[in-house]
């Protein structure tokens, strides 16, 4: 039986991570081109995208340890390990050098034009629904997603408690929702 065809539960998969290398390439064929989308969204530039997934998979396999399956999956972790390291890139500094980040208000303009048609229609009108939000709801949700801040990062920017951030965060998600959906 070849191992393309055995098939392993997330605990199983867990479980074998902290013994095999085996499981570690079964781990990498598997969730290898998820990881390396959501890294592409992040990271603009393929190859430093294929850098990060890398390190991704170094950090998994040098971490299987923490992970705990009470507080999540492990599709999860492994993609928050993921989008974590792919804006850690994006704030480095070699990176702001070579000029690989986009910076600024225009950046869902910049990404449009380097999508295909099928990516670009995700984001068209997201500005506009984002604007309809109250001011508040607004700043968050703009410096969330199209700055890369972390709700920690927003709390310390906007001078407000975490707590706050966070509700306000929810509010606007639901919000727009809401929006998107009428």
């Amino acid at each position: 039986m070849s191992d393309t065809a055995i098939v392993y539960n997330e605990e199983e998969l867990v479980l074998l991570l902290q013994q095999s290398r085996e499981a570690f390439n079964y781990l990498y064929r598997q969730y290898g081109p998820a990881l390396f989308g959501v890294i592409n969204k992040v990271v603009y530039d393929e190859q430093t995208a294929r850098d990060v997934l890398q390190d991704v998979f170094v950090k998994i396999w040098n971490n299987i340890e923490q992970y705990d399956a009470n507080k999540g999956r492990l599709y999860t972790w492994m993609i928050n390990i993921a989008r974590n390291s792919s804006i850690d890139k994006l704030r480095s500094k070699g990176e702001i050098m070579k000029g690989k980040i986009h910076m600024g208000d225009d950046i869902v303009n910049n990404v449009q034009k380097g999508m295909k048609t099928e990516q670009a229609t995700d984001t068209i009108g997201l500005k506009k629904m984002v604007a309809g939000l109250k001011p508040e709801y607004e700043t968050i949700i703009s410096l969330a997603y199209f700055k890369g801040y972390t709700l920690d990062e927003i709390s310390k920017t906007l001078e407000i408690p975490l707590g706050t951030v966070k509700t306000r965060m929810r509010s606007a998600i639901k919000q727009l929702r809401e929006i998107f959906n009428k």
